[in-house]
């Protein structure tokens, strides 16, 4: 038997009937034996502040060995906490890992598998009924804001405020002028909650003051702050560079002649708003007791930026598409560090249900919980457990070393360790590595059921 006590709080979607109650087991813990360390850890009830870049590739941060970009508040986070050098979006574009960071699934178990894109997509995106990680912070007292880009549906009944959000200003479309704040159809895209308000700012700039406001404002109770930047996606533009979309007007490339400039402006940019968030928590007195996490949802595009030693790029399967910056940070409690740990952007959900102490009656997470490897309290989770991409004709299934590649009829499979390259196909030498991870990858894709929406 155990020493504590539980009851059944029944989360009553009084605001969206369409939403299924979710029943979450709260534990009340006694203050004695050897849970009182547990209890002392439930009393804290941290913050979660989740920083999001959009194609970002693995070799951009200066703690990810760029020479090039002066990333000097990421780079301190990465020194503080956990930099992750094997972490991976479960996406290898944009709306995907969207979905996995907030659900703790793959992206194909909730309907999202490419881009929910401004010309085809405006009537449809992730379903209401789709349990997020707001919607679980908020039903445990949680304030839940948003501040950036959505990218999961552009209607406001597939907004985030229908996903557990009390507060969203941002953008719902996959990219905006910088300034103008206009989506690739001609659109403008600045919505305060629900509604199409204009705001003047650069991009970049205006998330990060809204995440300051926030944070000025926030009461005694903890709050979920999730930063999804568009930094630093095309348009490529700098915080000095005028407007280049209008409305009504067709979608046309028209960024600076020195893309490589710009971009090294737009991740600096990103950089000095990390900072200021970091500078902002401190002073608030909240730092202590706030877990941020820092990572990107795909590699860097083919056109700009760095995916490393990796080979490909955003919108392959390739480890250069997926393989990202990944960070956890948790002063006194993450020991510093770096990992080579498998993680995936999925894994963010069950780990920070964990680090709450919530008994979750069937999350149907896909998720791995890395509360043993962020505290170093218990062993760390085993790296041996078979994860997937798909996009397109493109698939891949991994299981620690072996990485398994499937693009059309072509398939290849790498040993990862030896070959981070995945420059030489050896499933000649190893059948039935190669035979394993098919099975497998049929298997996973059999047991796909929800719809694909886009």
């Amino acid at each position: 038997m155990h020493n504590w006590e539980s009851k059944i709080r029944v989360i009553e979607c009084l605001m969206n009937p369409r939403k299924i109650c979710v029943l979450l087991m709260l534990p009340i813990f006694s203050t004695c034996g050897e849970n009182s360390k547990r209890n002392q850890l439930t009393e804290l009830r941290p913050n979660i502040v989740l920083i999001v870049a959009d194609d970002m590739g693995y070799g951009d941060l200066g703690c990810y060995g760029n020479s090039r970009f002066d990333t000097p508040n990421i780079d301190s986070l990465a020194a503080g906490g956990l930099r992750l050098t094997d972490y991976h979006s479960n996406g290898v574009v944009c709306s995907p890992t969207r979905a996995s960071l907030l659900t703790g699934r793959y992206p194909q178990e909730v309907g999202i598998e490419g881009v929910v894109t401004a010309k085809t997509h405006r009537h449809t995106g992730m379903q209401p009924n789709v349990h997020t990680l707001a919607e679980l912070l908020k039903g445990n007292g949680y304030q839940t804001a948003l501040f950036g880009k959505w990218h999961l549906g552009y209607s406001p009944e597939f907004g985030p405020l229908e996903q557990g959000f009390d507060t969203f200003e941002g953008f719902v479309s996959g990219n905006i002028d910088y300034q103008s704040h206009i989506d690739q159809e001609g659109i403008a895209d600045w919505w305060n909650q629900d509604k199409l308000i204009p705001e003047n700012g650069y991009l970049t700039d205006l998330i990060t003051q809204r995440g300051l406001q926030f944070i000025n404002q926030v009461d005694q109770r903890p709050f979920f702050l999730y930063l999804p930047h568009g930094a630093p996606h095309y348009p490529y533009q700098g915080p000095e560079d005028p407007a280049i979309r209008t409305l009504d007007s067709s979608f046309k490339r028209q960024e600076r002649e020195d893309v490589d400039v710009a971009y090294k402006e737009m991740i600096q940019s990103l950089d000095s708003g990390v900072g200021q968030i970091l500078s902002q928590l401190k002073q608030k007195e909240l730092l202590k007791n706030t877990l941020v996490i820092f990572c990107s949802d795909n590699g860097a595009s083919a056109r700009v930026g760095s995916n490393g030693l990796f080979k490909g790029h955003k919108g392959q399967v390739y480890e250069g598409g997926h393989r990202v910056p990944g960070i956890f940070y948790w002063e006194g409690k993450i020991t510093p560090g770096v990992s080579d740990q498998l993680v995936l952007s999925m894994d963010i959900v069950p780990t920070v249900a964990d680090l709450l102490h919530l008994d979750i009656i069937n999350p149907n997470w896909s998720g791995r919980n890395l509360t043993p490897l962020l505290t170093g309290n218990r062993p760390a989770p085993e790296n041996q457990r078979t994860v997937f991409w798909r996009f397109k004709d493109q698939k891949a299934a991994r299981k620690g070393k072996w990485k398994l590649i499937a693009i059309g009829e072509q398939h290849a499979l790498y040993d990862l360790e030896k070959d981070p390259e995945e420059t030489t196909d050896i499933q000649s030498l190893f059948p039935e590595v190669f035979k394993t991870l098919m099975q497998a990858l049929e298997r996973w894709e059999s047991n796909l059921t929800e719809e694909i929406r886009a």
